[in-house]
């Protein structure tokens, strides 16, 4: 039965990027947003709109996007989890949904979004990891890249690790944290930020992948920064690897919702 309110619903997100154009709708339907408003419309029966948390690129995958929605009908969570994922194709799983007040955005509300880097460093590819991890056969040094990337944390202009399409209004982002660990043959880059800005992830990953070769001193990283110019950076590191891990919003907006960590995944 149709209710004449409309009820906001928040729903998570975990998908494959690689088989998808990135989030954003596109003419030819090859998108993660396409997909899933497709499957809204199915299921509720009307076109519904989606916005998300973070517009994640072509082959760039999600551990925990969220996205909310305006519904015409009323179903519990179970029932939007459930339903919604009959009508998704394998590469794309709502994990769980909510109920939220109007105040609720998911990409205005956000406080913080995560995203992890996944590097595979084998000295041979491995085909398992293909699409889902970047690979660098070269050792890396962690220490090296851990003791670079800490110039990067607080207010900066990242205009040297911004994209030459990025279309944002300002390069200055607030990067709360940014840790490089390994776990056996994988080095994992994490980082956490206010907002990113167009391959910001990526462009800092390939500069420090170059500190973890030994073919930059740990203190260039510094200094491309504070050139504030796109041309002295790394090239941009492949898109393979990267994980929309979490967004953080106020509690009072959304409760603790499940997660998936990374961890899960290279454990």
């Amino acid at each position: 039965m149709q209710d004449r309110a409309m009820h906001r619903i928040a729903l998570g997100l975990s998908y494959d990027g690689f088989p998808w154009l990135g989030w954003q709708t596109q003419p030819n339907g090859l998108t993660v947003q396409d997909q899933v408003e497709k499957a809204l419309a199915q299921f509720v029966g009307t076109p519904v709109a989606t916005i998300c948390a973070g517009r994640t690129d072509t082959g760039v995958h999600a551990l925990n996007q969220v996205i909310h929605i305006d519904s015409p009908v009323f179903r519990d969570a179970t029932a939007w989890v459930r339903g919604l994922n009959s009508y998704l194709p394998p590469s794309i799983s709502i994990q769980w949904a909510r109920p939220v007040s109007d105040a609720f955005n998911a990409r205005f509300s956000a406080l913080s979004r995560t995203y992890h880097y996944i590097i595979i460093n084998t000295p041979v590819r491995q085909p398992l990891w293909a699409n889902r991890a970047g690979w660098c056969f070269r050792a890396l040094d962690v220490t090296r890249m851990q003791q670079a990337s800490q110039c990067l944390v607080g207010r900066h202009d990242f205009s040297s690790f911004r994209s030459s399409q990025c279309q944002a209004a300002s390069p200055v982002r607030e990067m709360h944290s940014l840790t490089v660990k390994r776990s056996r043959d994988f080095v994992i880059v994490s980082l956490s930020a206010n907002a990113f800005l167009h391959h910001m992830v990526r462009n800092i990953v390939g500069e420090l992948i170059l500190v973890g070769q030994g073919k930059h001193e740990p203190g260039r990283v510094a200094q491309v920064l504070a050139a504030r110019d796109r041309t002295v950076a790394a090239p941009t590191f492949s898109a393979a690897g990267l994980y929309l891990s979490q967004v953080q919003y106020p509690q009072e907006l959304l409760e603790d919702v499940p997660t998936i960590s990374v961890d899960d995944l290279t454990m």
